[in-house]
């Protein structure tokens, strides 16, 4: 049987429909009368149409996908960051164990002079969002008094406009927030802590906004702010859909001390989150006796070029936390946090691993 046969024979058994085109076939006579090769080839002389019952159906009962695209994009313009570390001194509602975290941005303070320290730490954190967002404007205040605070924020708000204003954090050398949410800075002589009140940081900047808290308790900072603005019913409504807040630790807890990591966890795994999660697996590895770490600040590349080695483990760490996230969290939700922008969909990725 030829193979021309042959589907001849499947198709005459099969429930297919079959609609003869007598054009098709007036030309198939006129070629063979024409034509003096021969082939053992049998060609079908039928136009073959599936037919169902959805090919019928007006189109009012088909179902309309739902759009997933979002139509309105934002932008972070603007980040400050504010390190309140003093690290010559522990504030006083801190006890610390011994031997204890040091490393902040991946530094040890007491490597190098304190001011030295204090520039370099925030030297590197800003050099660690701008992988994230280099076009963004970065603006650092390091041990600020309340009025440098208040003239940072102010200018960043003037400057991103109607874009979104990044505020980071590090309450690390100061006392834990107060119940009401008051977080704390400087005087000029580093003297006392002055207590900043959330009610003021919020007037200042406005949204769209993000905050980051590095502290000990700074999950009651974010009750304070739900507070101050009665976050309930109508919480996902008006313009405070676009302030989001994340906290390293919960009303009770205080920051971890472990030296196996730095005294930063919650802002390195924000920041460099490869880096974080190599570290963490290395110390719980069977194989941890014979890993050397020192390769994982060795990985070649850049993080947003897949074609090197950094910027594939980035790329994996990206599809694993993508996927969590959207078969966790409402559409909506998803779309707001990872597609709308760009640092605040690589921060809650991040957050993912924290």
């Amino acid at each position: 049987m030829s193979l021309g046969d042959l589907m001849v024979s499947r198709f005459s058994h099969s429930s297919v429909t079959v609609v003869t085109n007598p054009r098709y076939d007036d030309d198939c006579t006129s070629a063979a009368s024409c034509g003096n090769v021969t082939t053992s080839m049998a060609y079908l002389p039928q136009t073959l149409v599936l037919c169902e019952l959805r090919h019928d159906a007006p189109a009012s009962d088909i179902a309309l996908a739902p759009r997933w695209r979002l139509e309105q994009r934002m932008k972070t313009g603007c980040v400050a960051l504010v390190l309140c570390l003093n690290t010559s001194v522990d504030p006083p509602d801190v006890i610390k164990i011994s031997p204890c975290a040091r490393m902040e941005c991946w530094i040890d303070p007491f490597s190098m002079s304190p001011p030295r320290a204090l520039q370099t730490i925030g030297h590197n954190l800003s050099t660690q969002y701008e992988r994230w967002l280099p076009k963004a404007r970065y603006k650092v205040e390091l041990d600020p008094t309340k009025d440098a605070v208040r003239k940072l924020c102010l200018s960043c708000r003037k400057n991103a406009r109607t874009e979104r204003v990044l505020f980071h954090y590090n309450g690390h050398g100061v006392p834990k927030p107060t119940p009401n949410g008051e977080i704390w800075v400087f005087n000029k002589n580093f003297t006392q802590y002055i207590p900043l009140p959330l009610s003021e940081l919020d007037s200042w900047l406005k949204t769209p906004s993000v905050y980051v808290f590095d502290c000990s308790a700074a999950r009651v900072i974010v009750n304070a702010f739900a507070e101050l603005h009665g976050w309930g019913s109508s919480a996902s409504s008006g313009p405070l859909k676009d302030c989001i807040l994340l906290a390293a630790c919960d009303v009770h807890e205080t920051l971890p001390q472990s030296v196996e990591f730095p005294a930063d966890v919650f802002t390195s795994c924000l920041t460099t989150p490869i880096k974080m999660a190599l570290k963490w697996f290395c110390r719980r590895s069977l194989l941890k006796e014979i890993i050397d770490e020192s390769l994982i600040d060795r990985i070649p590349g850049r993080q947003n070029d897949r074609k090197t080695l950094l910027g594939e483990l980035n790329w994996i760490f990206t599809a694993v936390t993508d996927t969590v996230a959207w078969n966790v969290l409402p559409r909506e939700l998803f779309q707001r946090l990872f597609r709308q922008d760009l640092l605040v969909a690589s921060l809650f990725r991040n957050f993912l691993l924290a």
